[in-house]
């Protein structure tokens, strides 16, 4: 089976450079629903699914590939190379962020721009460092992940919607996270929480836009600034909004912003696929 097929991949719009948008930790690429078509008159909108994720190939995920993002990141580059387009603006929210910041690290000539939303390096409290949890916390997080992921998941997603908790965003996520196979969710938890990247993310030479809300309990704002400060040339706003999801929470802003940084880009050439 291809890459298109594995990773359930959607293109439309009618420019001709890749905007190819990832979803993070328990959504899929419906998530971009409010997001990704203000793109379509001037780009060609990717979505995929990440491997365990939405309807991508369930046969397909090997428990070993993705015991760390290493497998993700490699998902994403053959993705890429599959586009046959010579470079792609690369959006990323939360895990995905970090997915994409690897990717062009290793091949950084697939990229034009990276758009971080909500993205963090790591996520536990180190020193100076204010990543969101203690070592205590995430345990506890992940281990009632491991006893009951759906009752974890309805614990959690109000929280991580934020906002003024709407009902309706907050039933949106919840039936996302509940389509993901409790096991997988287990995996991609610790492939999450449990890494640290702040070693290697200073080798990024692709300008970069961070999108971070202004209060978020998985990403605070604080590690946007750290990010800021360790990728070079990169480019950081704080949404004024609260929860893990600005794409939902205050999409027009998002937009606003993304559209405001990309407008710098000369015209690229159309894509093959």
């Amino acid at each position: 089976m291809d890459v298109f097929c594995r990773h359930h991949v959607c293109s439309y719009g009618t420019g001709p450079r890749p905007i190819v948008f990832s979803h993070g930790f328990g959504t899929d690429q419906q998530i971009w629903h409010y997001v990704a078509p203000a793109f379509a008159a001037h780009y060609q909108v990717v979505l995929f699914d990440l491997m365990g994720a939405g309807s991508s190939d369930k046969a397909a995920y090997d428990f070993t590939r993705y015991q760390t993002l290493d497998g993700y990141v490699s998902d994403l580059l053959e993705l890429i190379r599959a586009l046959q387009t010579p470079k792609v603006v690369y959006v990323g929210h939360s895990v995905s962020g970090i997915i994409g910041v690897l990717a062009a690290i290793r091949e950084p000539a697939l990229f034009e721009r990276l758009i971080l939303l909500a993205a963090s390096p790591c996520y536990l409290n180190d020193g100076e460092y204010a990543g969101g949890y203690d070592s205590a916390d995430l345990e506890e997080l992940l281990g009632f992940l491991d006893r009951d992921y759906n009752a974890w998941s309805s614990s959690v997603v109000p929280n991580l919607v934020g906002g003024d908790m709407r009902p309706d965003l907050v039933d949106e996520v919840l039936q996302s996270f509940s389509r993901v196979d409790p096991a997988i969710a287990r995996q991609f938890a610790r492939a999450t929480f449990l890494s640290d990247y702040r070693h290697i993310i200073s080798q990024l030479q692709v300008p970069a836009l961070i999108l971070q809300c202004a209060e978020d309990f998985i990403a605070p704002p604080s590690v946007g600034h750290y990010l800021h400060q360790h990728l070079q040339g990169s480019t950081l706003q704080i949404l004024d909004t609260t929860g893990h999801y600005p794409h939902l929470n205050v999409p027009v802003a998002t937009i606003a912003h993304m559209e405001h940084y990309l407008a710098s880009l000369p015209t690229g050439s159309a894509s093959a696929y």
